[in-house]
C-alpha cells in the first residue's frame, strides 16, 4: 500500500503514527506528495490533491484521515484505536474541530503576508483558546487515559501544532492538559512523526 503525506499536516501525521503503532511500515510505503502546486503529478493519483491518501493493495484509493486509520487499525484484524459509543464519538468530533480551527490558522499563516485575513486568523485563535479551556476539563474523561485511541491520538495531533505555531499558547492556563499531553511527544512513533519546525 501507499500512504501520500506532507511531513507538516496534522491529518497525514495521524496516519503515519497508526503505521507505527500498528507496526504496519512492511506494508505501508510512505510518499511524500507535492501539494498545492499547479503542475503536480499527485494530482494525478489524488484529483483533491488532499493529504493522507491511502493506496490499497488493491488499487482503490482513500482519502481523509479518520477512514484511513480505521481501514489501517483494522488490517491485522484487531483493531484498538477505535473506540465504541457515543461519548467517544463526542470526543473525537471535539478533539478533530480543535485541529480543524488550528490547522486553518496555520494555513493562514503559511500564506503571504499581504494575502493573510486577520479575521480569519483572529477568529481561530479565539477558537482554540475556547477549546483549550474545553479540553481542561474534557481530558480528566476515563477515555483519555489507558492505551492509545483515535480521541487521544487526534487530540495529541492538534496540541503538537504548536511547534509550527509560535503564538499558539494552549499550556498556559492548562496545566491538566499539559501534564496529560506531556509524555506524548517522548512516544516513538509521535517522535519519529514530528512536524518540522515553524
Amino acid at each position: 500500500m501507499k500512504l501520500y503525506i506532507t511531513p507538516g499536516s496534522p491529518y497525514a501525521r495521524m496516519a503515519r503514527i497508526v503505521v507505527l503503532e500498528k507496526e504496519l511500515e512492511s506494508r505501508v510505503e510512505t510518499i511524500v506528495a507535492k501539494t498545492r502546486a499547479a503542475d503536480s503529478p499527485y494530482y494525478g493519483i489524488n484529483p483533491s490533491g488532499r493529504v493522507p491518501y491511502l493506496v490499497r493493495d488493491d488499487g482503490v484509493g482513500m482519502e481523509e484521515s479518520a477512514l484511513i486509520c480505521d481501514y489501517l487499525d483494522r488490517l491485522d484484524g484487531k483493531p484498538g484505536l477505535q473506540l465504541e459509543g457515543l461519548e467517544a464519538r463526542r470526543l473525537e468530533a471535539l478533539a478533530r474541530s480543535y485541529l480543524d480551527g488550528l490547522s486553518v490558522w496555520l494555513r493562514e499563516l503559511y500564506r503571504p503576508p499581504q494575502e493573510r485575513s486577520p479575521g480569519v486568523i483572529r477568529h481561530e485563535k479565539d477558537r482554540a483558546a475556547r477549546l483549550a479551556d474545553v479540553w481542561e476539563r474534557e481530558v480528566g474523561q476515563p477515555l483519555m487515559r489507558g492505551p492509545l485511541n483515535m480521541v487521544q491520538l487526534t487530540l495529541a495531533c492538534a496540541l503538537g501544532i504548536e511547534m509550527r505555531m509560535p503564538d499558539l499558547d494552549w499550556r498556559r492556563g492548562h496545566p491538566k492538559l499539559g501534564d496529560w499531553y506531556a509524555p506524548l511527544p517522548s512516544r516513538p512513533s509521535f517522535k519519529a512523526t514530528e512536524p518540522p519546525k515553524a
